[in-house]
């Protein structure tokens, strides 16, 4: 693309380094940008403040080049970093005012301070906050759309919408009174509003969306809505912090859908977004990185925001601690798995809890309150505040088992994909399984997600280092959020006991690495994760099926493996199967006997397992020189290979406690057979098909030795 010939020297310095900033069919004859409206669009700051003076310089450049310029905003700009959120989000619009921001839409994030913060904070912005979905006692809680003029003339229309998220992702008891439009009630709002401001006599229309593309978003983001809502000629996007390429991505390589342009620029203002309507009415889309642009820093803007920064390290810049270990806060991870820096904070939780209340069990803390890493090295106050910056307190709740599993059933319905409210636990054990259907008929009252209508995912192992018993009653810490129903946690809410202990969670976690760790988090704590939480996926196997808890087992052990998605529980079993356990169980030693059957190949998958049962005396085979690999196993069968088993573990001879005397079938089974079975009712590995019944010829399953193996080496 060529270079324009004349310009201010201020935005041929732009140019130079950034070709894409130039307006689609610009010519070298143009000597300026008049007729053009250039939009820069920001979102998801999350208190990158140092790179507001450049977003000035920038907006200052393309007015200096004669465009018509508003710099607008998608969302969530008072939080994520204590330049901003120690002032409650009063020094980002201060900000944001000398930039020259010309209008803006609230993101989930500044709901975070309450709604009556919010209201102040729009007061005292030279901009209008837009959210035409968000509502307060059946009103307008903010506004909802405004319009510019340019010099020659065009109208230009811009509504706010704000993710229904917020509704649990707020603070519940931050937000009473405020309610969010959502799905189709959310599509009605935004198409009345393009309604309007065509009536109005707009010719163009933007909307600032903090929807977002995320699929924990489903049904309400922006790709959504603008499948049903028509007329928008921008949707200038937040909340998923998408940068304009996953955008593409997102949209078929696009960039549209339908009629609309969609475009989003990241976080924390790496990149500063351009929307650019030539006046032909062409649109088109680029993104800035703001490391890259070589406009001279707004200086009323880099001082005062050096100025912050200033007192902001004068206060929490001093080190108090130092880890071995980088400890692992990134969105992705902390939103979809257990990781070492959610391990630190739920210890944390529950070694304050123990302080207070020497019964809490455990404690869970949602990933998405999560929202830093730490480097390995020094450990500062605005570090813990930068991972914990939502100034949350402790919360002590009592459930039972039952709602225990329905809130961490919930906060995992979409995982492996990434969800706010996935937990970071201490004191529990569990497992969720990412290939079960996740089972709603309902959401949770004024939330978009969905109350479980059975258990169908998680299965908890333990709690409290004891096994977990859904009828019991557990004490659990999480933070005042979650204790208020905020994300997926209305079990927490609904609880019949609960309080807040006003104990503030960074300061827990400052406590705890300085007071139990001694100043050091050291890689041989917290090096790795704890394994406090699994993941299996099979699409036929059921948390409430019941073998499901062998399953999980026998997974995660590493003794049984699963038949492509699933588990094929109720598929029998045959022997070439069952000596390949027993030879996982034994550690698959070395083998160096010949191979004694015919029918049995070099190379197969289960040729180590043959040889060693047969070296030691586990198969005698179903002939001299035959193993039969794929016969299928009878449960008789199954029993006498685990009886040889164990003979074979056990250098003195297996007691038989076992009595068949109470099965009506027990003449049926065979006399090889017989101790075996014996010895395996003894031992409750095997029980009867019914109260009277042993079924010794039937076909023995997957599911059934899984829960074998589990019983024996529970043994």
């Amino acid at each position: 693309m060529k270079l324009w010939k004349k310009f201010s020297a201020l935005f041929l310095a732009l140019v130079m380094v950034l070709a894409l900033a130039i307006p689609a069919g610009a010519t070298e004859t143009e000597q300026d940008l008049t007729g053009h409206i250039v939009i820069l669009h920001t979102n998801d700051v999350h208190g990158a403040i140092g790179e507001y003076a450049k977003v000035a310089a920038l907006k200052q450049a393309y007015q200096a080049a004669g465009a018509y310029v508003l710099l607008a905003d998608a969302g969530d700009f008072i939080q994520g970093d204590p330049t901003v959120s120690a002032s409650q989000g009063k020094t980002a619009i201060e900000l944001m005012n000398l930039a020259g921001y010309d209008v803006a839409a609230p993101g989930n994030h500044e709901f975070d301070y309450g709604y009556p913060n919010l209201k102040t904070l729009a007061g005292e912005a030279d901009f209008p906050i837009l959210a035409a979905n968000v509502r307060y006692d059946n009103a307008a809680a903010l506004g909802d759309q405004t319009t510019f003029t340019t010099t020659d003339g065009k109208k230009i229309g811009i509504f706010g919408l704000d993710t229904p998220e917020t509704a649990t992702k707020a603070h519940p008891d931050k937000i009473k009174g405020v309610s969010f439009l959502a799905a189709q009630e959310m599509f009605d709002c935004a198409q009345a509003q393009v309604d309007a401001l065509k009536a109005d006599g707009c010719d163009y229309i933007i909307c600032l969306g903090h929807l977002g593309i995320d699929a924990e978003s489903t049904g309400n983001r922006s790709i959504d809505l603008l499948e049903k809502v028509t007329g928008i000629d921008v949707f200038i996007d937040g909340h998923s912090h998408s940068t304009l390429e996953e955008i593409k991505e997102a949209t078929n390589g696009t960039g549209k859908v339908g009629d609309t342009v969609l475009t989003s620029t990241g976080t924390k203002l790496a990149n500063v977004g351009m929307v650019d309507i030539s006046p032909d009415g062409t649109i088109s889309t680029s993104s800035l990185a703001t490391s890259e642009l070589t406009v001279t820093p707004d200086a009323k803007v880099a001082a005062r925001a050096e100025e912050i920064q200033k007192e902001i390290d004068a206060d929490y810049g001093t080190v108090f601690a130092k880890t071995e270990v980088a400890l692992d806060g990134e969105k992705a991870n902390v939103r979809t798995g257990e990781t070492n820096l959610g391990d630190l904070i739920a210890d944390a939780m529950l070694w304050q809890a123990g302080l207070l209340d020497e019964g809490v069990d455990a404690a869970v803390t949602n990933g998405g309150g999560i929202r830093a890493s730490i480097a390995a090295g020094d450990i500062t106050k605005k570090d813990i505040n930068t991972v914990l910056p939502f100034g949350n307190t402790l919360y002590v709740v009592k459930v039972t088992g039952a709602e225990l599993l329905e809130a961490l059933e919930a906060s995992t319905y979409c995982t492996p994909e990434a969800i706010g409210g996935f937990p970071q636990v201490a004191g529990i054990e569990f497992t969720v399984n990412t290939g079960a259907q996740f089972d709603t008929k309902e959401l949770y009252p004024g939330s978009t997600y969905g109350k479980p209508a059975s258990i169908n995912r998680v299965m908890i192992q333990t709690v409290g280092g004891e096994a977990f018993n859904p009828e019991e009653t557990y004490t659990i810490v999480t933070n005042d959020f979650m204790g208020a129903g905020g994300d997926t946690y209305y079990a927490f809410k609904a609880a019949s006991s609960g309080y807040d202990s006003g104990v503030p969670l960074d300061e827990v976690v400052m406590d705890y690495i300085t007071s139990e760790l001694k100043g050091v988090v050291s890689k041989a704590q917290y090096g790795e994760t704890d394994n406090r939480i699994h993941t299996i996926s099979y699409n036929d196997v059921k948390a409430g099926d019941w073998y499901a808890n062998a399953v999980n087992y026998v997974t995660l052990t590493g003794l049984m493996n699963g038949t492509g998605d699933g588990f094929s529980p109720n598929l029998a079993i045959n022997r070439g199967m069952m000596v390949t356990v027993l030879y996982r169980m034994a550690g698959s030693p070395e083998v160096t006997a010949e191979n004694p059957f015919t029918d049995v190949p070099a190379d197969t998958w289960y040729t180590d397992a043959v040889i060693w049962a047969s070296e030691n005396g586990i198969t005698a085979g179903t002939s001299e020189t035959t193993f039969s690999p794929t016969n299928s196993l009878t449960r008789e069968q199954l029993a006498t290979f685990f009886y040889r088993f164990a003979d074979f573990e056990n250098p003195d001879p297996i007691e038989i406690t076992g009595d068949l005397t109470g099965f009506t079938d027990a003449g049926q089974v065979a006399s090889y057979a017989t101790d075996a079975m014996k010895w395996a009712i003894g031992e409750g590995l095997i029980s009867g098909t019914t109260e009277t019944t042993l079924s010794p010829k039937a076909t023995a399953t997957r599911a059934q030795v899984a829960t074998i193996l589990m019983r024996y080496t529970a043994e």
